[in-house]
């Protein structure tokens, strides 16, 4: 990724709210808040609102990867001490070993193999077209750029997300402007800028015989001059674009899960490819049925009898049939039965299963009868004492 002064200048931990230290997740979760606040969705016609987003998705385009974040890191460090800056008596050269800063091999020589000439993959990684030699060059600007990364959320039902789901997304993101095809122009005629010769770039001086590259400040780096502007993108070229999409969410996703979609997010700048799109799914609840992992859950009530002398209970599925399943003599509540196969569609193919929990269902009413049959039930059974062991075992006996 090439990084221009305009961005080095900008303290990008400072534009999401996080310290420099801050982990992959922190930054995630910054971005994540402040593009919701900040959506042109959410705030339509508020340019200010805009301009928060764009800022902040590009502060998290750069330090969300970590050789970008790592490049504009040693950047801000090496122009904040000012190790670009002639040392005195120096004679227009640099105040530190030029070895160390191109990364050359021991013994190169500045021209030579891995020496100052060669860019031997230090200045010219860390910097990716800052710097120029010569002052001559395109520079990061007029190279193809990759549309940005763009987020959204939708919610599921519990079912979609057991099953998967085609959903429409309407997505908002920077593109080409419509109304000029991206010229900037309302007739669609730009001219030139002479101040860069249509690079996008003027370079200063900045000794040692290189230069530093700043956005030229004439057409605001496009390279293009409108001399009408465009009344929608008023001469930038590019505008707030929205467009609905069907997306296909895969089955088994879970609540809070975030899906990525290569190609599918802002398209690119001069040919670049176009950014990802990262759904983030949100689940509803069902009254029925629970999930844990790649299995579903569900509560079943049984009466006394049927767990006390077994027999075979009728089970509702997700979508589908009911099942049986047998209840051995003697169940106890709180006891977990599987019905293989019912459960969420794995990434393979296959499915989980059905945890069935049984619960003893207590009758409120009773019938004259059933009283009758329990009382003479407690009386067969008085000389058994279900808690006998739990004093047993309270004494430590």
């Amino acid at each position: 990724m090439s990084l221009s002064r305009e961005v080095l200048e900008k303290d990008l931990y400072k534009v999401l709210g996080v310290p420099k230290d801050a982990t992959e997740a922190e930054i995630k979760k910054a971005y994540r808040k402040l593009a919701r606040e900040n959506h042109p969705d959410a705030n339509t016609g508020d340019a200010k609102a805009e301009e928060r987003f764009k800022e902040v998705s590009e502060a998290n385009d750069i330090l969300s990867d970590s050789k970008s974040r790592k490049e504009y890191d040693e950047a801000r460090t090496l122009l904040g001490s000012g190790g670009f800056r002639p040392g005195p008596g120096a004679g227009g050269n640099f105040n530190f070993d030029l070895g160390d800063l191109f990364g050359g091999q021991p013994g190169g020589t500045a021209g030579g193999p891995g020496g100052a000439g060669g860019f031997g993959g230090g200045l010219g990684d860390v910097f990716g077209g800052l710097f120029n030699r010569g002052g001559t060059g395109t520079g990061a600007r007029t190279q193809p750029r990759r549309g940005q990364d763009v987020e959204s959320e939708v919610t599921l039902s519990f079912t979609e997300a057991v099953e998967g789901a085609t959903v429409p997304l309407r997505m908002s993101s920077s593109a080409a402007c419509k109304a000029c095809s991206g010229t900037g122009d309302k007739n669609g005629t730009p001219r030139v800028c002479p101040t860069c010769v249509g690079t996008g770039q003027v370079s200063r001086g900045g000794g040692g015989g290189f230069s530093l590259t700043d956005p030229c400040m004439d057409c605001k780096g496009r390279g293009l001059i409108a001399e009408n502007p465009c009344d929608v993108c008023r001469g930038s070229g590019r505008a707030t674009s929205s467009r609905t999409m069907q997306v296909r969410i895969p089955a088994g996703v879970s609540d809070g899960q975030r899906i990525r979609l290569r190609g599918k997010g802002a398209p690119g700048e001069r040919g670049g490819p176009a950014g990802d799109l990262y759904v983030v799914v949100h689940v509803d609840g069902h009254a029925v049925f629970g999930r844990r992992g790649d299995n579903l859950t569900v509560t079943v009530p049984v009466t006394f009898t049927e767990a006390a002398l077994g027999g075979e209970i009728v089970v509702p599925t997700l979508g589908g049939p009911p099942v049986k399943l047998k209840l051995p003599p003697g169940t106890p509540g709180g006891r977990t039965m599987r019905a293989r196969g019912k459960g969420t569609t794995r990434k393979d193919g296959t499915r989980g299963d059905l945890l069935v929990t049984v619960e003893i269902a207590v009758p409120k009413d009773l019938s004259k009868k059933a009283q009758d049959a329990l009382e003479s039930y407690r009386e067969a059974t008085a000389d058994e004492d279900p808690r006998a062991a739990l004093f047993k075992a309270a004494k430590g006996d």
